[in-house]
């Protein structure tokens, strides 16, 4: 097996971790966001790529996910997991606590690429379980490491940004019974299913959107954003080794998910396919 890192807002190198090198990964989808850097703690070896682009300039819709999620299949990355800020649409999950989602709600508008099945290749993956829950226990198996707050299961609502909600769009998603909004978690985890990659959010909760009546600033959500990331630093410190250590294994959901016949596929498309379903 091998990891990835993806880091969210905040999350955009891992200083506190040896580096062993830096790579320019080519995709047929276009560049990654960053440099993928191979990193090491504990003699474990991991990916780490930022999301938003080193200086935090790609925003939510402009992320090329394909990009990154097939870079890090072209590394041989088996599991991923990511770090993305959130805001809480449920009073007992507050800022400063993270939170680990089991489900997500796809509220975006249709302006990313969302699919590495198309021009000619037809595939269908099933994102009922989109989260690893194998990933889910190994992060259980190491919260005590960290000094805060942990909440496990529940839907994160992704939606397209880069603006906040408005009130009541905050209190229609409440509506639904998600328990955090976010703006990039789709369709990064639709596309590590349809790669065949095991993944899982760290969730880091910065506010309480707007439905609470609590005035809260871009610099208030980054004070507590800062605050979260020397807590998610230490979290990677103790769980990539113990991912490692537990040796999970997911089965992939994209074995048999392509149904355009051999006959008709190009050369390139073949190429493609014969990673992602490696």
């Amino acid at each position: 097996m091998k990891l990835g890192i993806i880091g969210g807002s905040g999350v955009y190198d891992l200083d506190i971790l040896e580096e062993v090198e830096s790579l320019e990964i080519q995709t047929p989808f276009g560049e990654p966001s960053s440099k993928i850097k191979k990193l090491k703690v504990s003699d474990y070896e991991f990916f780490f790529v930022t999301r938003h682009g080193v200086g935090h300039h790609i925003s939510p819709s402009d992320i090329n996910y394909r990009a990154n999620i097939f870079a890090l299949k072209k590394l041989g990355v088996t599991h991923i997991i990511s770090i993305s800020a959130v805001g809480s649409l449920k009073e007992e999950v507050a800022p400063g606590d993270f939170f680990m989602p089991d489900q997500f709600i796809d509220w975006t508008k249709g302006l990313r690429k969302r699919s590495f099945f198309e021009d000619g290749i037809v595939g269908h993956v099933s994102v009922a379980q989109p989260i690893s829950l194998e990933l889910v226990e190994s992060i259980k198996s190491v919260q005590n490491k960290v000094d805060t707050n942990f909440h496990f299961g529940g839907s994160y609502i992704c939606i397209e940004g880069p603006q906040y909600s408005s009130r009541a769009e905050s209190e229609l998603y409440r509506s639904f019974g998600a328990s955090v909004i976010g703006m990039t978690n789709v369709p990064e985890s639709y596309l590590s299913v349809e790669a065949g990659i095991a993944y899982a959010t760290v969730a880091l909760v910065t506010d309480y959107d707007c439905w609470k009546d609590e005035a809260c600033s871009l610099e208030e959500i980054t004070a507590v954003i800062n605050k979260n990331v020397s807590n998610v630093k230490e979290l990677l410190k103790h769980l990539i080794p113990k991912i490692y250590q537990d040796k999970k294994s997911s089965e992939k959901a994209n074995l048999n998910a392509v149904v355009t016949d051999k006959s008709l596929r190009t050369k390139e498309q073949q190429e493609i396919l014969d990673i992602l379903l490696n």
